[in-house]
């Protein structure tokens, strides 16, 4: 018996740009006409003989995306904004249907998409959990036997009678997650949604997910912007780009660090199109320079003054303004953030109207040799992103060769991401 639980072959997705309609009634009824004789609709992309107006008129979400994930994989889908990740899922949930291609699945599916994705706001906390179970194909005592540990799981004791509509997003995330993980689903399918619960809820529905995989044998399908989160709960990876799959590897490292370092090949970032445009701050620059603002090319040594540089327009002088950086290793994994706010405040920059330069120093002989990704952070205080990290930001690579030590025994890069030469002391 064949050990394939999810099968796409020659997957697409066309939407409609402005209008449901095609525009014009001629057009309307191409494409009714063609949809009773079980033909190609003429005026979509996916149509062999397509018009230039459905170039214009439409967009491929998904464009011939074609995988086989056997029973028991851990799956991590990767890609920016609008690849196509959240289409593909919604699909494979059953939420939306394709424009064309097959889809094979074997086992129930249990999803969570969106907070309070399948929840009816009126419906209690309890009714809900049956609803979904419903759903899902399962009986009612079925439900009422694991009815314990999804509450327990979810922490909602108090809170199982209350109307959905009352609840935090949190609360309800914990709830949606609870019941997917917990009911008899032989795929879970999860989306960006777990990055609504706090840390510790995170965590825990990650381990969760790692036993139903490894101990319960559930296939699981996790899209997420969080690589190291991907990297922990996930052994396989897809890496979506403009709707077709760039890569899909049996080791998920392979495709963050392809997803990582694709696009940022360059020490320096130039704003030519006027992107992120916004009256606070308009990054035009981001590089990697020496104090005097001269760019440099790389790679760095590790015992090099080196500088993440960051200039950009003010139209609006706004308190809440923050800029700085985030900087990733090879594997996607976090090192820290850093905003030009975080010093006292007589050391800050003092930020004008109109051109604004600020620079911070990376520390010599502080990071290790290997490539690093820094990406822009701007952004409102808690109140809105302009320049958000992994997901919508500008990005430079660093990467650093040499210059590890004098010392004769610290010739080679030693383990670690790290790489300081600390002081020493003889009493």
């Amino acid at each position: 018996m064949s050990d394939i639980a999810i099968k796409v072959e020659h997957l697409y997705k066309e939407y409609k740009l402005g209008v449901i309609s095609h525009g014009t009634l001629y057009r309307d009824m191409q494409s009714w006409w063609a949809k009773v004789r079980g033909k190609e609709d003429p005026n979509s992309l996916v149509s062999s003989h397509h018009g230039e107006q459905a170039e214009k008129d439409s967009f491929l979400a998904l464009n011939d995306v074609s995988f086989e994930i056997k029973e028991g994989d851990r799956v991590g889908i990767i890609g920016r904004n609008g690849a196509g990740k959240s289409t593909l899922l919604k699909i494979l949930s059953r939420i939306t249907s394709p424009t064309k291609g097959n889809i094979v699945i074997r086992g129930r599916v249990g999803s969570l998409l969106e907070v309070g994705t399948g929840f009816h706001s009126e419906l209690t906390g309890r009714e809900n959990v049956f609803l979904n179970g419903s759903i899902l194909g399962m009986n009612r005592h079925e439900i009422s036997r694991k009815l314990d540990e999804i509450v327990d799981f979810a922490g909602i004791e108090k809170h199982l009678d209350t109307p959905v509509k009352r609840y935090s997003s949190g609360m309800t995330v914990r709830l949606a997650f609870a019941v997917a993980a917990h009911l008899d689903a032989d795929i879970l399918i999860a989306d960006e949604v777990l990055a609504v619960g706090d840390a510790e809820f995170q965590k825990k529905a990650l381990g969760k997910m790692q036993d139903l995989s490894t101990s319960e044998g559930r296939t699981i399908l996790f899209v997420s912007h969080n690589m190291d989160a991907i990297g922990i709960l996930c052994a396989k990876g897809i890496l979506l780009e403009q709707g077709t799959i760039k890569l899909f590897a049996n080791n998920v490292e392979d495709v963050i660090k392809l997803y990582l370092f694709t696009d940022s090949s360059l020490s320096t970032w130039k704003n030519s199109d006027h992107s992120y445009s916004n009256p606070y701050f308009l990054p035009m620059e981001f590089f990697i320079g020496d104090c005097a603002a001269n760019k440099l090319s790389m790679p760095v040594r590790n015992d090099d003054d080196f500088y993440v540089h960051i200039s950009g327009q003010i139209e609006n002088l706004d308190p809440a303004l923050q800029i700085g950086y985030a900087i990733y290793d090879e594997k996607g994994s976090l090192l820290y953030w850093t905003c030009f706010t975080d010093g006292k405040k007589e050391k800050m920059p003092v930020l004008i109207i109109g051109h604004n330069h600020i620079y911070s120093k990376i520390p010599e002989r502080f990071l290790n040799e290997g490539i690093y990704r820094i990406e822009m952070i701007v952004a409102l205080y808690y109140r809105e992103w302009i320049c958000e990290p992994t997901k919508h930001s500008p990005d430079i690579r660093l990467e650093i060769s040499g210059g590890l030590s004098e010392s004769p025994y610290f010739t080679v890069k030693r383990p670690g991401i790290l790489s300081p030469v600390m002081q020493w002391f003889q009493k």
